[in-house]
């Protein structure tokens, strides 16, 4: 009987120079790379170790790093041609591999189970392979606070604008929902949410308070029914408008305010006017003057005005009628 053949995707494993674990020989082996460790945080992907230290040797030791799918065996190096594209982390001197996605890589698939695993090497001399536990990026990533947050107060109310923490690659199958937390000042913390937009209003605040928030973000993976809970923003305050019930109440206060204040004003000049109104009246009299004939003679006596005056003066009373009336003496 024959043999069957070989799966579809074994050629394309050889192709790309597919490692698969081997047994190093323990003689004159190197030290094995300590603490690898797995940094997620948003979109980072960054795989580190501990660097190897040999007391005899001044020749750098280099380190290669392979990676495989949980769903394969098959160790694959990471030198830039297979999967993440861009990275190298072939015979590196650094102590770290960074997977990140960038204008040149595209990193490990968020959705996937991966595995990674480091060596180091001088010259023939080789290390036991160290493995990292495995990851899933959505399922591991720490989340961050929301990102370019901006507040727009509003009537009793507040506007949020806000950027996810780092770009969702399957939106059919990831979303990003974000809660806000907000107080007002020496008040109680309250919590709105879940919002799946990247503008919120948070609504049915006071007018005219000052109001502290902050936004969190949760990855939630639909099809596995996973959240992943983020860091909290930084806490910004606010403080809302007026709105149209309170702008009228304030119209109507000025309003009573300011008759008040007239009321006030005109009772008080009256008082005044009343209690200091000789004083006003002699402010307000014309002082007594001399005639101008009368300053012109005292200026010239030789000037005939007297004389002017009797000439123009009306030379007698003239009456229609006079009548006597007299009452007898009483005894």
């Amino acid at each position: 009987m024959r043999p069957p053949p070989p799966p579809l995707w074994l050629p394309l494993l050889l192709h790309f120079g597919a490692a698969a674990p081997t047994a190093d020989a323990p003689q004159d082996q190197l030290p094995a790379p300590q603490s690898p460790r797995v940094w997620l945080y948003n979109a980072q992907q960054v795989l580190s170790w501990e660097p190897v230290s040999l007391s005899n040797e001044t020749r750098p030791v280099v380190y290669q790093v392979q990676f495989r799918y949980s769903s394969s065996d098959v160790w694959f190096d990471i030198n830039g041609r297979e999967s993440p594209d861009g990275v190298n982390c072939s015979k590196i001197l650094a102590t770290e591999c960074n997977f990140t996605p960038s204008g040149l890589s595209t990193g490990f698939p968020m959705y996937l189970n991966i595995s990674l695993r480091v060596r180091a090497e001088l010259a023939e001399r080789r290390s036991a392979w160290v493995t990292a536990p495995w990851f899933q990026h959505y399922r591991n990533v720490t989340i961050g606070p929301p990102e370019n947050i901006v507040v727009t107060p509003g009537e009793a109310s507040l506007f949020i604008r806000l950027s996810p923490p780092f770009s969702i690659t399957a939106p059919s199958m990831v979303m990003f929902l974000y809660y806000v937390h907000y107080w007002e000042k020496s008040g109680n913390p309250q919590v709105k949410g879940p919002f799946n937009s990247n503008f919120i209003v948070v609504k049915d605040l006071k007018p005219l308070r000052a109001y502290c928030l902050q936004v969190r973000a949760e990855l939630f993976w639909e099809s596995p029914k996973v959240s992943r809970p983020g860091r909290l923003s930084n806490e910004s305050c606010h403080e809302t408008k007026a709105d149209a019930s309170t702008r009228l109440q304030q119209e109507a206060l000025i309003a009573v305010a300011t008759f008040l204040s007239l009321a006030g004003l005109a009772g008080s000049c009256l008082v005044l006017i009343l209690k200091y109104r000789g004083l006003i009246k002699h402010w307000f009299h014309t002082p007594p003057s001399i005639p101008v004939q009368i300053e012109e003679y005292l200026k010239d006596p030789a000037q005939p005005i007297l004389e002017a005056l009797d000439d123009s003066s009306p030379k007698e009373d003239c009456w229609d009628s006079v009548s006597v009336v007299s009452f007898p003496e009483k005894e």
